[in-house]
């Protein structure tokens, strides 16, 4: 699992490791670690020709100290000042190394085979100034490959959120510890291919992070697997409120997930029953309403809904519910909140902006504090969708959850409903609320994944790969 940290929590894990070590130690490993990755980048050191973009603080200092060594290993180091002083030590070592200033910031960057990006790192708030602008867009503009330190300057370590003109790198070396802005978009999209330095931070970070992203074996010990004595009703029933007469296509989706999220069966309530039958026989069909359906474990109620009532009948109910689409419609909080089984929201930035009365923009600038709101306001476990899917829990001090899979080819209609019945089912399964939803949004971005190799894809190529996604996971 990769577990991010705010900055002051970083921070004060480095401030009682350097009260142990001489001074100027963990800027060497920072440092050391930093210059590694870059020769990997450069794959031949000696006559490369690298550039230091350096502020005045540490992050600036990190970079001269990397430059350094790259310098004694042969290569053309030169730094272009963007702060009222650089770090004084880092500049002596690098000068003592061989590097320079550079007179002419874009003659050297015009030939640069790296650029290294020593700007403001996680300190950095609102954007860069404006004299970095125009360096840091000639940078860009080169062929040379960018490399950030810690954090591309210019967006917000803690929140993702980029407040005016950034780096965009190709790479990032982060220190210690991954910080929530390198998971989360828009910063994301900036960081490029992210590595994580070890400085020696193990142990001095608190056990429960900021943010958190499972891999394979988390994900893995996650999933429902049936015994011996298992029957399809002890393996969970996901029931399904979803489609219309003008959407029964939703509800065809929404089965599709379902069907192949590890629960026993699926019991299909609303008006597109031929349409789901006349692709998925195995579903329990019934005309409603959800109250006489028939025993669940979970609802789903939402995807393709139009009108179609049964939201209320469903929220009444004693089982975990899933909301979606249709559904998010008109909630009211107060409800949500009084229910005795756990409520999940799977909205996209479109529908969470509607439900906390934003404009989209701003959900979509600041996901992390969306997401948060939303589940404590609804007292709900909240998977909010998009290009870095989040699922928050309700109560506090729990880490938020970042999807790491997915494929921008999943913006297509209708997989959004393959997600719901998909997450319902791992629901009625007995998953946990927020292992349920952190655990589809895997599922369902690695299916994306094998479905698309880079072409478009129909959300039923995504339902139709789950169970390769499933085998990729536990083995």
């Amino acid at each position: 699992m990769r577990t991010a940290y705010r900055v002051e929590t970083v921070r004060a894990a480095e401030a009682e490791l350097m009260a142990r070590l001489p001074e100027g130690a963990l800027m060497q490993r920072a440092a050391a670690g930093l210059a590694a990755v870059c020769a990997g980048l450069l794959g031949r050191v000696y006559g490369a020709r690298v550039v230091l973009l350096v502020g005045s603080g540490d992050n600036g200092g990190d970079a001269l100290y990397a430059g350094a060594r790259l310098a004694r290993r042969g290569a053309g180091v030169s730094v272009v000042p963007l702060g009222p002083r650089a770090h004084e030590a880092g500049l002596a070592a690098l000068r003592g190394a061989g590097g320079s200033v550079a007179e002419d910031p874009y003659e050297v960057l015009a030939g640069a085979d790296l650029v290294l990006d020593g700007i403001t790192g996680i300190g950095g708030r609102g954007g860069l100034r404006p004299d970095a602008v125009p360096v840091v867009r000639a940078a860009r503009g080169s062929d040379a490959v960018v490399v950030a330190v810690d954090l591309p300057s210019g967006v917000d370590a803690d929140t993702g959120e980029v407040a005016g003109e950034a780096v965009r790198a190709d790479a990032t070396v982060t220190f210690g510890a991954y910080k929530p802005g390198l998971l989360i978009d828009p910063a994301r999209e900036y960081a490029g291919a992210v590595r994580l330095v070890d400085i020696g931070l193990a142990g001095r970070l608190p056990s429960v992070p900021e943010l958190e992203a499972l891999q394979h074996e988390d994900v893995a010990r996650l999933l429902p697997v049936p015994v011996a004595e298992s029957d399809k009703y002890r393996r969970g029933v996901v029931g399904l409120v979803a489609g219309s007469a003008r959407y029964p296509g939703a509800a065809v989706l929404a089965v599709a997930g379902a069907l192949r999220g590890g629960a026993g069966a699926v019991r299909y309530v609303g008006p597109a029953g031929e349409s789901v039958l006349a692709r998925f026989p195995e579903t329990l069909v019934h005309t409603g309403p959800p109250g006489k359906a028939g025993r669940v474990q979970a609802w789903v109620i939402g995807p393709g809904l139009g009108d179609t009532p049964g939201i209320d009948d469903v929220l009444e109910s004693d089982v975990p519910v899933l909301v979606d689409a249709d559904g998010l419609r008109h909630l009211d909080p107060a409800v949500l909140r009084a229910r005795p089984a756990p409520t999940v929201l799977t909205p996209h930035a479109g529908e969470a902006a509607a439900l906390l009365g934003v404009a989209r923009e701003e959900v979509e600038a600041g996901r992390l504090d969306a997401v948060r709101e939303l589940a404590a306001r609804f007292g709900a476990t909240v998977l909010l969708k998009g290009s870095t899917t989040l699922v928050a829990g309700p109560a506090r001090g729990t880490p938020v959850r970042v999807n790491p899979t997915g494929t921008s080819w999943l913006a297509t209609a209708g997989s959004g409903d393959v997600l719901s019945g998909l997450t319902g089912s791992l629901l009625a399964a007995g998953l946990a609320p927020r292992d349920a939803a952190s655990a589809g949004a895997y599922l369902h971005g690695l299916a994306a994944r094998r479905a698309s190799r880079d072409a478009p894809i129909a959300a039923h190529d995504v339902a139709a790969a789950l169970p390769d996604a499933w085998r990729d996971v536990r083995d």
